[in-house]
């Protein structure tokens, strides 16, 4: 299938941040021309007129739990550790594979319908999560997530569980999934077991997906049980050996970000779920200038509330002008970088990120006819700084339409509705 989009504003987040105005091209699953309008328009397969929107990749969320949609709500108000302990992990610990699978189907809808096309997740049950990205035709990057604090054979069951995975779902769909080996975090998992994953990473040949340094709290337990912060200790546990995806990263410091830029770790920056938990806010200033590309995620919808990637792009370019006090801590088009091309880095996914020749055909498109998108006069401006998610209008990934004119092409909303609604009853909480 050859298409054509033409009469087009083309937000790129290449290199050279380049808004183009005219026709992207589309053969099979790759971008095959962005440029003036080609005369040949005759030799495609379907041209789309989409005068009034705008084309810009799509967005990569780079941590979430999806699942944890079935929890919207459910805790709010709280610290990280209480929050957890007395809240997310006992009602946890009643989910089942349907609970999975309508929460991850209901988190998919959401993603699509704000224009994410790449998420990565780490969870349990996903197989579950697996067949719904299968499904909706959404590109992922997934683990099972290893928490250690049950019993050694706990343990060794869910390290085997997390290798097979992998070991059968890493490049199905097409190639549209990928997966990773995800210890929770330093304080939940025991350093024997943190290497044991290390091991299975280089021995399946994928990253490593970790939280840390969360919060202050996490960080001095840390120093208290084993004499040294999250960083050196994964450091030395050989997790940075690996290319590494941390989740958080708020309580760092300049010794422990060289540390991560020598070692080419990558960021998720989860600044809504920060900012509610009270956790704090990553030195993502610092971490720029020093040549780390720090991406976005949202976290789970239990702690954000939403999976609106528009929004965190939108908070990473205020919150740190505020805190620095500096209105060029974080231009619109790092923000957009963050939100698209940084994403495609943090998920190992080299042909994602930007609208250029030849990568794949992941992006979506934004009605800018409204009020808030006028005059267009800098549109990369508009889309971090004045763009809502209910703008979005068309999503593609691989270059097959998951979403037009804000109608999901492959999923059935109201059944999902319908059936998170049941899971959560059945759940008695």
């Amino acid at each position: 299938m050859k298409r054509l989009f033409i009469n087009a504003v083309i937000v790129t987040a290449n290199e050279k941040d380049d808004v183009v105005e005219g026709a992207m091209a589309v053969e099979g699953d790759k971008i095959a021309y962005i440029g003036k309008t080609p005369e040949n328009v005759w030799a495609y397969d379907d041209v789309i007129d989409v005068r009034g929107k705008l084309i810009m990749p799509g967005l990569i969320n780079t941590h979430g739990h999806a699942a944890m949609s079935l929890l919207r709500g459910f805790a709010d108000d709280l610290p990280l550790k209480e929050w957890l302990e007395t809240k997310i992990w006992p009602v946890e610990d009643k989910f089942g594979p349907q609970h999975v699978k309508w929460g991850t189907y209901l988190s998919i809808l959401e993603m699509i319908k704000s224009g994410t096309t790449t998420f990565v997740d780490m969870y349990d049950y996903m197989d579950e999560v697996a067949h719904a990205v299968m499904q909706s035709g959404i590109r992922a990057c997934l683990s099972r997530g290893i928490i250690g604090l049950g019993s050694k054979e706990e343990q060794e069951n869910k390290l085997k569980d997390a290798t097979r995975f992998v070991q059968e779902w890493h490049g199905a769909a097409g190639g549209r999934i990928t997966t990773m080996m995800a210890p929770h975090a330093p304080y939940t998992c025991q350093p024997d077991l943190i290497t044991q994953i290390v091991d299975q990473s280089t021995a399946l040949n994928v990253p490593i997906h970790v939280h840390m340094s969360e919060t202050a709290r996490e960080v001095q337990q840390n120093v208290e049980e084993y004499g040294k912060r999250p960083v050196a200790h994964l450091l030395e546990l050989g997790v940075f050996d690996r290319p590494t995806l941390v989740a958080h990263a708020v309580h760092v410091n300049d010794d422990e970000i060289d540390i991560l830029v020598h070692k080419d770790v990558k960021i998720s920056h989860n600044l809504g779920s920060n900012l509610k938990l009270g956790s704090g806010v990553a030195p993502i200033p610092t971490m720029l200038k020093k040549g780390l590309r720090p991406s976005l995620g949202t976290d789970g919808a239990a702690s954000n509330n939403n999976l609106d990637m528009m929004e965190e792009m939108r908070l990473a370019a205020l919150v740190h002008k505020g805190t620095t006090q500096d209105p060029t801590a974080v231009p619109a088009a790092t923000a957009l970088k963050m939100a698209t091309r940084y994403g495609a880095e943090a998920a190992f996914l080299s042909e994602l990120g930007s609208l250029e020749v030849g990568k794949k055909a992941d992006f979506i498109t934004l009605d800018i006819k409204g009020a808030h998108w006028l005059p267009h006069h800098d549109f990369l401006s508009h889309v971090v700084y004045s763009a809502t998610s209910s703008d979005v209008q068309d999503v593609y990934v691989n270059g097959r339409p998951l979403m037009r004119n804000r109608q999901c092409l492959t999923l059935d909303e109201e059944r999902i509705h319908y059936q998170v609604n049941k899971v959560w009853g059945q759940l008695h909480i």
